[in-house]
């Protein structure tokens, strides 16, 4: 009996490390902002698959909208060790594609959210040797969608002024979107776009932009936006200035709950879908299953495992009264 009971203890001291305690699988998420609802709808599903998967630690990273600090958090963790994964929602697309290159190059597994990291934004495919995958939906698609709505409103008025509200110009997702904007509607001649402001994803930026553009624009039908947020300026902005919100027509992007509400009670129009949970959700859940050596698809798009459409509006909502959005807003 006592040699059974040695050889048992022997037995056990010989079996590695990992199996007696695996160590847990580490994944860094680098926000575009902590501060922005999106980002914290994207960080609530990265931590949902990791308590799903089990054994699992993950960590924010706060990008501040700023694309050399988000390149240098890339670094450091590259530099420090301690992260198996990195989820990224980019600030800059292109410039951030040589730090992640370095990372997969050091045995980091990478997963971008929103948007695709590389020279070409319509390429949804790793462009960066090494990347996981990508969790994004076709940024020109989206745009384009949106700037069709605007058409079909502005089909019996000439002429149809229109006011473009984007993110941030130098941000080459928000200049691509810009130009989509402008693509689709130029085609229309009764259609003017009378000013293009810059919101920064915030109302409080968003509602100093929209008075001083409609100082000089007053007679506004459409506001065509790339966020919600900046809906929420617009609003304030035409009340402040006693103009009427509801003659004009409002689309936003992104399918928060606020704009949600707000279509549903006819302040708002329509918005483009966006799914900031689903994203992190299925981004968290590729690196994890990545390091347990399963293979992953190389493009997940959330638009295509929604039940919404592209466009959300008041009919469709009026028809799905219980439906919820990824984020509140």
């Amino acid at each position: 009996m006592h040699k059974l009971i040695a050889a048992a203890l022997l037995a056990t001291c010989l079996i590695p490390a990992t199996a007696m305690a695996q160590e847990p699988i580490r994944l860094a998420f680098l926000a575009a902002s902590s501060q922005n609802g999106y980002n914290d709808a994207t960080w609530k599903g990265v931590q949902a698959a990791a308590e799903k998967a089990g054994n699992v630690q993950v960590e924010i990273f706060d990008g501040e909208f700023n694309a050399a600090t988000q390149y240098k958090q890339v670094e450091d963790i590259i530099a420090g060790g301690r992260f198996d994964g990195i989820i990224i929602a980019p600030n800059d697309t292109v410039g951030i594609a040589t730090a992640l290159e370095e990372a997969t190059k050091e045995g980091l597994l990478v997963a971008a959210t929103l948007f695709p990291v590389g020279p070409e934004l319509t390429v949804m495919t790793p462009q960066v040797p090494g990347l996981t995958t990508t969790v994004a939906s076709n940024p020109v698609d989206g745009a384009a969608a949106q700037a069709e709505e605007v058409v079909k409103f502005c089909a019996d008025k000439d002429p149809c002024n229109v006011v473009v509200m984007i993110g941030q110009l130098q941000f080459p997702f928000d200049n691509l979107r810009n130009k989509t904007f402008e693509s689709v509607l130029s085609q229309h001649s009764n259609i003017k776009i009378v000013a293009t402001g810059e919101g920064n994803y915030s109302p409080d930026a968003s509602l100093t932009a929209f008075q001083d553009i409609i100082q000089a624009n007053p007679k506004i039908d459409v506001v065509l936006s790339n966020a919600d947020q900046h809906l929420l300026g617009v609003e304030i902005a035409l009340n402040d200035a006693g103009i009427p919100v509801e003659p004009i027509y409002m689309i936003g992007g992104g399918l928060n709950q606020i704009t949600v509400d707000k279509i549903k009670s006819g302040v708002f129009d329509a918005t483009l879908s966006g799914y900031p949970y689903s994203e992190g959700y299925y981004a968290a859940d590729a690196l994890i299953r990545a390091k347990k050596g399963e293979t992953v698809e190389n493009w997940i798009d959330p638009a295509t495992k929604a039940t919404n459409p592209t466009i959300v509006n008041k009919e469709w909502l009026d028809a799905h009264p219980d439906f919820k959005a990824e984020w509140e807003g």
